[in-house]
């Protein structure tokens, strides 16, 4: 989730702006560039439970001291009412976190997967040196495999605040998407309204195939739960109000206006943030922030740059900003961080290959998408998908995949082409165990139906 960014105030006069101020994220293919997000959990070293964000026991291993240790490495804290909510890097990206403490990079706007490999070995790098000396680890998982809802801190994080109390209000599972998830996504370019039109119909109907091949939480408070991602599962009654795979986005005549007006008729609002300060809106209509009508801010009118904030707080399946943002993996190690850019630049940066896809995808409807979305977090690969498995498809996706990234021909010093990061996904399609498929074989075995040893085997 997003940090306090900058403000731009300038008033809306209409939703034709808007769509203008969407459309200005176009750029020509060979400026596209990618960039990769990834959370994980942190825990205490001693004894495995979330660290929070201060220590009032005087225990060592907490949330503002890791933040305080990493700016070492040059980053500028951002702050939410004095406190340091995280960090803006150097390259343009920042370091952040999420309502429990989840360090989330945001990395920043890069030109290959070999950079991107780059910039998660120095975080990683980074981040293990300094939670070393403060007793933290820190762990990559889709859901929290040990924790209760209630064990999991909250972070003074301002809409936060406005979040945790609306969410009980339109699903049962929002406060544990907030507290007990963390995701890996990756944001791409598009050039024009109708290429951002092609690559946002088919990410949304290939992010239930993302959420299998990406699989990676099966436990609950130190249970297997049934399940390969609980964590897609949560989002199935978070927020349906902001959240899924919309009808609107697969409408004749869709495109940057009808989206501007989506946004500011059907998703509610959570906040208006003004001198520094969020307030709660939660519920209500951006249009009428826009016509100065919004309880408590009578005359108030929304600008530019409350629009960009009302943008984040969509948590569609793939969400559309000034680029494509795809949502539906769970967090995992680091080969599969790297994995999850690699399959989509691989679909959507080479022009065959997309037209590949979408020939794969001819005649998919978003109703395929939605049945193959609800079945999924409990049947991963082996979920129904026109007739027959997301397995079938996921050997056709990766292979297509593999052909955009050798076509893009971007190599290493090593002569590495950016296929190299697809290799995991590959072996997945084949049939080697997703990674919750591995920790529940692990479970059942080694670790005698005990689940703290993923700790140990899958934090960094």
């Amino acid at each position: 989730m997003s940090n306090p960014g900058d403000i731009n105030d300038t008033p809306i006069t209409s939703v034709r702006q808007l769509a203008e101020y969407i459309a200005a994220g176009c750029k020509p293919a060979n400026q596209f560039r990618l960039g990769t997000e990834h959370e994980k959990f942190g825990f205490r070293t001693t004894d495995l439970k979330p660290p929070p964000y201060t220590a009032p026991d005087g225990q060592p291993g907490n949330i503002r001291d890791a933040l305080g240790e990493l700016q070492r490495y040059g980053g500028t804290p951002i702050l939410d009412s004095g406190n340091t909510i995280g960090l803006a890097l150097p390259d343009g990206g920042a370091v952040s976190l999420e309502p429990a403490g989840q360090l989330e990079l945001s990395g920043g706007p890069l030109a290959t997967l070999h950079e991107t490999h780059a910039e998660l070995m120095v975080h990683y790098d980074q981040v293990r040196a300094v939670s070393r000396d403060l007793g933290l680890g820190w762990l990559p998982l889709g859901f929290h495999p040990t924790a209760t809802r209630d064990d999991m801190p909250w972070m003074p994080k301002s809409r936060y605040a406005i979040m945790r109390r609306y969410m009980p209000l339109v699903g049962s599972l929002g406060l544990d998407m907030m507290t007990r998830t963390c995701t890996v996504q990756v944001n791409l370019d598009y050039a024009s309204e109708q290429d951002m039109l092609r690559k946002l119909r088919v990410s949304l109907l290939l992010q239930p195939l993302a959420t299998a091949l990406f699989a990676n939480s099966p436990f609950t408070e130190g249970k297997p739960n049934g399940f390969l991602s609980y964590r897609a599962h949560v989002w199935t009654d978070t927020d349906n109000d902001r959240s899924g795979i919309p009808a609107v986005m697969f409408e004749d005549g869709f495109g940057f206006e009808r989206y501007a007006e989506w946004l500011i008729d059907s998703v509610p609002m959570y906040f208006v943030y003004r001198n520094g300060r969020y307030i709660d809106a939660a519920g209500q209509r951006f249009r009428d922030f826009m016509n100065g009508r919004l309880p408590g801010l009578h005359g108030v009118r929304a600008t530019i740059g409350d629009f960009a904030d009302h943008m984040t707080t969509v948590f569609t399946d793939v969400r559309l900003k000034r680029f494509l943002e795809m949502r539906g993996a769970d967090a995992g190690n680091a080969e599969m961080m790297l994995a999850l850019p690699a399959f989509w630049v691989g679909l959507l940066y080479d022009e065959p290959a997309l037209a590949a896809i979408e020939s794969v995808l001819r005649g998919a409807t978003r109703q395929d998408a939605l049945e193959a979305r609800a079945s999924v977090p409990r049947a991963g690969l082996g979920a129904s998908w026109r007739g027959a498995t997301l397995r079938e498809l996921a050997h056709d996706a990766t292979a297509i995949a593999r052909d955009g990234l050798c076509a893009r021909g971007r190599s290493n010093s090593a002569g590495d082409h950016e296929n190299v990061y697809l290799t995991p996904l590959e072996a997945i399609a084949d049939g080697e165990p997703t990674q919750a498929e591995y920790w529940l074989a692990r479970y059942h075995g080694s670790w005698r139906s005990t689940v703290t040893s993923i700790f140990t085997e899958a934090g960094i």
